[in-house]
Parts: C-alpha cells; sequence; structure tokens
C-alpha cells in the first residue's frame, strides 16, 4: 500500500503547459519550507491573515511544516483543506490551496497560494491561479470558487482580476496580533473564468474524487 492510496490527495497531478501542481508528500516539505523562509513577501507586508509567513528563520520552516501534516491529518469528506506544490518549468516556486466544507453538496471552496518572492511578477501566480480553477471546474464539478485578499495586496487582487473573479463587499477584519484590515471578498462562476491556453491532464482523479465524497468521473459526473 502507497501513501497515495492511503491519503489520495498525496497522489494528484495537475499539469498545464509549464505549471504542474503536485500532492505535498514528504520529500517536498523541506524544498518548501525552504521556500518559504527565503522570502514570500518585504518585510512591511501583511497579506495573511494570520502572520505565519512573519515567523523567525527556523520558526517558519517549523511552522510550515507542521502545517502540512495537520491538514493530511485533519482530511475527511466533509472538511477538507488540499495543498498542492507548484512547479514551473519544473521549479519548485510555491503553493496552491483550497478549503472547503461538505464540497459534495456546496461545489464551492475558497482558493489560497504563496509563491516564493523570486518567482513573483512573472505571471506564475496567474498561471498556477487558473490550472487550480481550471482543475475545480471541469475535473471536480465546482459551481464557484471563491478568494479573498486584503485591500492592501495589489498585487492578490490583480491576479484575481485577470483570472475572472468579481469583486464583491469589503469586511473589517482582525489582522495579525490586532491589526484592524479591510478585506475584499472575491467570486468566480465558471461563466466567467479566464482560461489558460494550455490543457489540463489529471493523474490520480477517481481516487481524489472518492476521498471527497464524488463518484469516479469528471465534472458532468454529478
Amino acid at each position: 500500500m502507497t501513501v497515495a492510496e492511503l491519503l489520495p490527495a498525496l497522489g494528484l497531478r495537475v499539469t498545464a503547459g509549464p505549471v504542474q501542481l503536485l500532492g505535498i508528500t514528504d520529500d517536498l516539505i523541506p524544498p518548501l519550507c525552504q521556500l518559504a523562509e527565503n522570502g514570500i513577501h518585504g518585510e512591511d507586508e501583511r497579506p495573511f491573515y494570520a502572520p505565519w509567513s512573519s515567523a523567525p528563520p527556523g520558526i517558519l520552516s517549523r511552522n510550515t511544516a507542521q502545517y502540512f501534516w495537520r491538514t493530511r491529518a485533519d482530511f475527511l469528506p466533509e472538511s477538507w483543506a488540499l495543498n498542492l506544490a507548484v512547479l514551473h518549468d519544473g521549479e519548485l516556486v510555491g503553493v496552491q490551496g483550497i478549503t472547503t466544507e461538505n464540497y459534495w453538496i456546496t461545489r464551492t471552496g475558497e482558493t489560497g497560494s504563496w509563491l516564493g518572492r523570486r518567482f513573483q511578477g512573472q505571471g506564475i501566480g496567474t498561471a498556477m491561479r487558473q490550472v487550480m480553477c481550471a482543475f475545480l471546474f471541469d475535473h471536480l464539478g465546482a459551481q464557484e470558487v471563491t478568494s479573498a485578499a486584503f485591500v492592501d495586496n495589489p498585487a492578490s487582487l490583480a491576479v484575481s482580476r485577470k483570472v475572472g473573479y468579481r469583486e464583491g463587499r469589503e469586511r473589517r477584519m482582525t489582522r495579525g496580533s490586532g491589526e484592524m484590515a479591510l478585506n475584499r471578498e472575491l467570486v468566480l462562476d465558471p461563466a466567467d473564468f479566464v482560461r489558460g491556453e494550455d490543457a489540463l491532464s489529471v493523474e490520480g482523479l477517481d481516487a481524489f474524487r472518492a476521498s471527497i465524497g464524488l463518484p469516479p468521473g469528471n465534472s458532468s459526473t454529478r
């Protein structure tokens, strides 16, 4: 028995042109931790709800690894987070994920991602979001995909606009250790989705669908 048989999310391989999304197996965790340590954003930027990316060196790696292990352990059909390592032209560049509850009923989830700082500004963030959304719409039957970003994070908001998300209301939220910040809600419907040019190929699909309560097949199988 393999780890992918025990947790099918680890056996997912989603490929479109130069972008590949992979289940985060243990061998990918150390290089992802190092990528995070090398920097995700500037020192004065706070793009995430919790300030995990601002942890001291060493602590950041431990926290990142523990997060991946924790989401594996907590993976259930009724509540799951799918985190996929992102490779671009074969190089590890970041993580693309989605979190959801009762997906087989709601057919929606919230995307989230991070990209190593030296890979930013090259269109990779847009491409990896397009691959994830195409996977969700075409192979998991999603009816909508949501996202959110703080209004002082223009790069994330720009990616969402390029992919076709429509902007919703602003929410007043607590960020970090107590700062108030405005957060913008975003929603993407299949009809508004701006796709990438490359077709998707998916490995490990049927096993993953079964693990989240869906029958074998693609989005046409409800």
